[in-house]
């Protein structure tokens, strides 16, 4: 006996031993990986003559580059870092390439990636002003070019495409699963408590089929966004709308890439080597000696800098609004807590004299949008002005907050408005008395003190309070929206005329501009213009910061790094059904009424 316990106690200890050493280990690892990450000031490619600047898109595009978001297990197995780029560092490093005369162009590698419109348009505007320098644009898909990164390359002087690739042009198409019927064969039903005829984001737990306001919702704005993205592509190719639509119409996706270049699709077929032989030509290198390229995190600026003097701050708004913890890995989230402390020490803050805030954002907590507005309407009684810089999103909660700045900008493909409350409350009841076979008894003092124990469905008075409760969470929204915009538009913009634009309808950035929910089109770039102008700062006299800070502590890069190798394995066996299971999870752990748009899988 003495022997077994001596065994399992050296068995214990060295298991111990052996799990610390690997921490270590892998401590040692990762500090040596931020250190080259963090200090890669030798480590980045420099700019010589002839250089051109290769934008590999592939990946995920994020609103802004995190130095913490890599994926530390596969850095153990011998694997890199995880392909996501910040739409902030690609951008101003296609300013500096336009600048810099060592620079001749830029090369587009389009391998795939993942990216809503309006960041695409962000991206394609930038490429745009680029071609204003006279220098070339040359994209190339290796195996072919994804709908959303031929959006990007339509913009080249020259499109290439190996052989033997493809292209993948298909309109716009939203997938919205309805679960009503799979939740009543397990005995959950969802209880549903909501204001607005087109707030649809509960739909899928209350209908077996969408309904025909949120299908009207959807083909107006998806159309919208369509016009905008294929009148852009049609018009840099120089192909007739009605006849790019009507290629569209086919499955261009099977198509030989001979017939691609007689459609005028893209301009020529070369496998990779003779597609580079073509930018010796163009950059004056020899055939045999090799391309010098730059990346946009070579280029350019510190973007996370700390400053001294006027400056605007640059507050960044991405995720769900106190969305329970559901968001992992590459999936940012809004603390309202936090977002407002920051907000509420740059107000306190001598040196910045404005502030843009990048709102990209579907909403989430009606509590925490709330909190949010009231943090930035104390820094605009400071005297300091605040622009909105809608990114994807900003809608519901994200519009929320977005509606008491001094001016709004969007791109044309943003979806916002979705003005409007609801709340879900699931009911066990069958699940736990038919199917599993428990007796639930309760004992209580007063009426309601069960009030949603153990998933208990909710009686008349109750679901009654709850709905007053939304009615007011509404009427608070609608006058938030009404009272900002007032300020802005002037006195036609009342609490009713944005209730006739509200029941939670979601907008594109377009038909939001010409119903006064937005000012104008622009980018941060435009919005931090504004604010400067507004706040009498020179030009070139005030530098940008952004904010919240990206520093973050070891024990929050390791669990995000867990995360993340998390998140990819869990979508990748769930696939579509990934999101209404993030979204379930979600429910089910808010406490409070939600300002939420209604989410589809939106096929680019």
């Amino acid at each position: 006996m003495m022997k077994k316990f001596l065994l399992v106690v050296c068995g214990s200890f060295v298991g111990v031993i052996l799990a610390l050493t690997f921490f270590v280990i892998s401590a040692i690892i990762t500090s040596i990986a931020m250190m080259s990450m963090g200090g890669n000031m030798n480590g980045k490619a420099s700019v010589v003559k002839n250089t051109l600047l290769r934008i590999n898109l592939e990946g995920e595009i994020l609103e802004r580059d995190n130095g913490t978001n890599f994926d530390f297990m596969t850095m153990l197995q011998g694997g890199g870092m995880p392909k996501t780029m910040g739409l902030n560092t690609v951008i101003n490093a296609i300013e500096k390439a336009k600048e810099n005369d060592d620079i001749k162009g830029i090369v587009l590698e389009c391998n795939g990636s993942s990216a809503a419109p309006a960041t695409r348009a962000a991206l394609r505007a930038a490429l745009v002003d680029f071609k204003a320098s006279k220098k070339f644009i040359y994209a190339y898909g290796y195996s072919g070019f994804s709908q959303g990164d031929y959006y990007l390359a339509s913009v080249a002087d020259s499109i290439f495409i190996n052989p033997e690739g493809s292209l993948d042009i298909h309109g716009m198409a939203s997938a919205t699963p309805y679960m009503k019927n799979l939740l009543a064969k397990v005995g959950v039903e969802m209880q549903v408590i909501r204001v607005g005829t087109f707030k649809s984001a509960v739909e899928p737990y209350m209908l077996d089929s969408i309904s025909p306001a949120n299908r009207l919702q959807q083909e107006h704005y998806m159309g919208s966004i369509w016009k905008s993205l294929g009148d852009s592509i049609a018009a840099s190719r120089k192909i007739p709308v009605d006849q790019f639509n009507q290629l569209v119409n086919g499955v261009l996706a099977t198509a030989p890439t001979d017939t691609l270049v007689t459609l005028h699709l893209v301009d020529k077929l070369c496998y990779r080597n003779e597609f580079e032989d073509k930018l010796r030509a163009l950059t004056d290198v020899d055939k045999d000696e090799k391309l010098h390229y730059v990346t946009p995190s070579d280029i350019a600026d510190d973007l996370e800098a700390r400053v001294s003097g006027d400056k605007i701050a640059v507050v960044y708004a991405v995720g769900g609004i106190d969305d329970g913890g559901s968001g992992l890995g590459t999936e940012e989230g809004i603390n309202s807590e936090k977002l407002s402390k920051t907000i509420l020490e740059l107000k306190d803050n001598d040196d910045i004299k404005g502030m843009v805030l990048r709102v990209n954002s579907p909403g989430g907590s009606a509590f925490g949008s709330e909190q949010i507005w009231h943090a930035i309407d104390e820094f605009k009684r400071a005297g300091k002005p605040v622009a909105v810089s809608m990114g994807d999103y900003a809608a519901s909660g994200g519009y929320y907050i977005s509606c008491n700045a001094d001016r709004i900008f969007a791109e044309p493909t943003t979806i916002t408005g979705s003005i409007g409350i609801f709340g879900v409350i699931p009911s066990l009841n069958d699940l736990i008395e038919n199917k599993l076979g428990v007796n639930v008894s309760v004992v209580k003092t007063h009426a309601n003190a069960d009030m949603g124990v153990m998933g208990k469905k909710l009686t008349p008075q109750q679901l009654d309070a709850l709905q007053n409760m939304v009615n007011r969470g509404y009427e608070l929204f609608t006058k938030r929206c009404a009272d900002g915009r007032r300020a802005v538009v002037g006195e036609k913009m009342t609490q009713d005329s944005i209730k006739s634009i509200a029941e939670g309808r979601v907008w594109d950035g377009l038909t939001a501009k010409s119903i006064g929910l937005v000012d104008e089109f622009g980018n941060i770039a435009d919005a931090v213009k504004w604010v400067a102008k507004k706040a009498n700062l020179k030009e070139d006299k005030y530098k940008t910061e952004n904010y919240p800070d990206l520093n973050a502590k070891f024990t929050e890069m390791f669990d995000e790094m867990m995360a993340i190798r998390y998140e990819e394995r869990l979508r990748g066996e769930m696939g579509i059904l990934y999101e209404y299971h993030k979204q379930l999870q979600a429910i089910l752990r808010r406490d409070h009424i939600l300002c939420l748009m209604p989410e589809s899988a939106i096929l680019d």
